[in-house]
Parts: structure tokens; C-alpha cells; sequence
């Protein structure tokens, strides 16, 4: 049965650490709905109703993008290993760009890594969880290398130049709000 929690307390935080897998879900006011899955050590428990995570240059942006149009979020983490549980995180995120004013400071909070491209922060306003009893046991087997790898061979410049073609606006034409420079 589903419960919700005043906020994310100690056990809740602890189970979110432990997790190598979470997915994110938006939605513009108008156009497709997405969901992305997310791997790494990339997601910080910032306060009980504040959390962020890295977000890494990738084949699309749409989460920048709705959450520009919408701002609403879900964050979701289902235990594949130990305890069944699933934890959904509802709220309203922002992206933090690299020169923003926050970025020195939410930027440290995670390993550096190549493709590195903005960090979401995001208000948590319900926190729920329910039982997990259907998710499937996994055995996690590592981190795939392929994203870092291609993101180092890129370098600053390949990056730069694949974010501006291929990252400034969403699948449905709504702009990212990346700050991509003219090569």
C-alpha cells in the first residue's frame, strides 16, 4: 500500500544512496511525456524536501526543456536488490547551468566526470512510497564506460558543438535553455 511521508528522513535517504538506478519523469503543457532512466553516483539528498542531480550531455534534453515549460517532475527509485520498496520523490525542479551562480557549489556535491551539463535542483512536495512487491530482482553487474568515453573523446569543444546542434531545444521544439556558444 502506498504511503506518504512528511518528507525524506534518514531511512528514505539512506535507501536513495543505496540505489544505482533512478528515473525521472516530466511532461511539457503540451507535447510528450518523458522519462529517463539515470545511473552513477550522480543524485544528492540536499535537505528533507530538497534534492539534486548531475545531469550529463546526452542524446536529448528533454527534461531541461519541460522543466523550463512546466517546472513538475516526478523522481522515481525501485529497489531491484534486498527489501522490496519503491520511492517516488513529486515536485518542481530547476536546472543550475555551469556559470550560473550556483553551480561551484552543487557541482562539487558529485564525482567529476567528462559531458557534465547542468545540475536539477529540485523542491520536493510529497514524498511516497509503496510496497515494490512486482519489481523484479536484479543483480547490479557496474556502470557502463560508453557515455564517459564518448563524452572524452568529444573533449570541451565536440561537446559544445553537439550541445548547440543537438541539445538547445526538446524533440517537441521547446528550448532547453542550454547555453550553447557559437563555434
Amino acid at each position: 500500500m502506498a504511503r506518504f511521508h512528511p518528507a525524506i528522513d534518514e531511512r528514505l535517504a539512506a535507501f536513495i544512496a543505496a540505489q544505482r538506478l533512478f528515473f525521472v519523469a516530466t511532461a511539457p503543457r503540451r507535447g510528450r511525456v518523458n522519462l529517463s532512466p539515470k545511473g552513477g553516483d550522480v543524485f544528492r539528498v540536499l535537505a528533507p524536501l530538497r534534492v539534486a542531480w548531475l545531469d550529463v550531455t546526452g542524446s536529448g534534453n528533454e527534461t531541461a526543456a519541460h522543466l523550463l515549460d512546466d517546472g513538475r517532475v516526478t523522481v522515481m527509485f525501485c529497489a531491484f536488490e534486498g527489501e522490496p520498496n519503491i520511492l517516488r520523490l513529486f515536485g518542481r525542479a530547476r536546472g543550475v547551468l555551469p556559470g550560473d551562480g550556483e553551480w561551484d557549489g552543487l557541482a562539487a556535491l558529485f564525482p567529476a566526470q567528462p559531458g557534465r551539463r547542468q545540475v536539477f535542483v529540485m523542491e520536493v512536495e510529497a514524498v511516497q512510497t509503496s510496497c515494490g512487491f512486482g519489481v523484479p530482482l536484479y543483480a547490479y553487474q557496474g556502470e557502463r564506460p560508453d557515455l564517459a568515453a564518448w563524452a572524452e573523446r568529444k573533449g570541451e569543444a565536440g561537446l559544445r558543438a553537439y550541445r548547440r546542434d543537438r541539445n538547445a531545444v526538446s524533440i517537441d521544439g521547446l528550448p532547453t535553455g542550454m547555453k550553447v556558444e557559437e563555434e
